[in-house]
């Protein structure tokens, strides 16, 4: 199956494009923006994927986080997916909360219904959509590296550590540290795996690091005027499960900066360096 374009603009000498498919995994059509940088002319490069947050799309980090003149400098592939199916008969909650439903995919297969059928946003990344890069695009895919914000920054969090093999570099924005105990998990997870907290583990990262979940290192990055700090995302959490586990963990908690894009934008060119360092990117232009 092939990747249908949506857009494409010429991009610090790369192109940024927007791309659409069918998903058998969703049953949707799903879309994701793709910056593919100069030197992709030439060999195939390593990849970074970029999860999103609530409420978002594959358009707010692409064209809010200013991501791609760095990705352009060190040779990085940026793959942003869209965060939850859409589309006719996708089910949404009923009260239009945006903590729940259409863009709050979670980053899981859901096991109750009405959601089983099209959110299926765990297999879909790791699964589905890493065989359409490989067939579409000029991606090295033994160098990838996962790193997302907030709801996005718990599902980089969650995937990296379910599959240590694929993902040489992990980073995350204000991530939700443990959605187990915080009211955006406990309503997502409850509703979409039902009330056996047992099944909620493999979606928690401190669950994953103290049931042995490893990787190399994390870097996080969180703003210490974010209005969701203490309630929601809980980097304490992290910064415990990691401690008890021996896990390395870069946490810089950042003064004065909130949870928007701005906050990405300032620390991105960090994370990007960070990835292609563990990615042992060489800069071919």
């Amino acid at each position: 199956m092939s990747f249908e374009t949506v857009s494409q603009s010429r991009c610090f000498g790369g192109t940024q494009f927007v791309y659409r498919h069918v998903s058998q995994e969703t049953g949707t059509p799903m879309r994701l923006a793709v910056f593919v940088p100069p030197q992709a002319a030439d060999t195939k490069l390593p990849v970074v994927w970029f999860l999103s947050g609530l409420t978002c799309t594959e358009e707010n980090f692409t064209v809010k986080a200013g991501a791609q003149r760095v990705a352009a400098e060190l040779g990085l592939i940026l793959i942003a997916p869209d965060t939850s199916p859409r589309g006719e008969g996708v089910p949404d909650d009923q009260d239009g909360a945006y903590d729940f439903g259409l863009g709050a995919g979670f980053y899981v297969d859901a096991t109750e219904a009405p959601w089983t059928r099209h959110y299926r946003m765990r297999s879909y990344l790791e699964r589905e959509l890493p065989g359409l890069v490989a067939e579409n695009l000029p991606a090295d895919m033994s160098r990838q590296g996962i790193m997302g914000h907030s709801m996005g920054g718990h599902g980089a969090l969650t995937l990296a550590l379910r599959n240590p093999e694929r993902f040489k570099a992990v980073s995350a924005f204000a991530p939700i540290a443990s959605p187990m105990n915080c009211p955006w998990g406990e309503k997502a997870l409850t509703n979409y795996l039902g009330s056996d907290r047992s099944s909620w583990r493999a979606y928690d990262a401190c669950a994953l690091i103290d049931g042995g979940a490893r990787l190399p290192d994390l870097l996080v990055d969180q703003g210490t005027a974010d209005g969701f700090l203490d309630s929601q995302l809980k980097p304490r959490l992290l910064a415990e499960a990691c401690a008890r586990a021996g896990q390395p963990l870069t946490l810089r908690m950042q003064q004065g900066y909130d949870h928007s894009y701005f906050f990405i934008a300032t620390f991105i060119e960090d994370h990007l360096r960070w990835h292609a360092q563990r990615l042992s990117v060489v800069n071919t232009v």
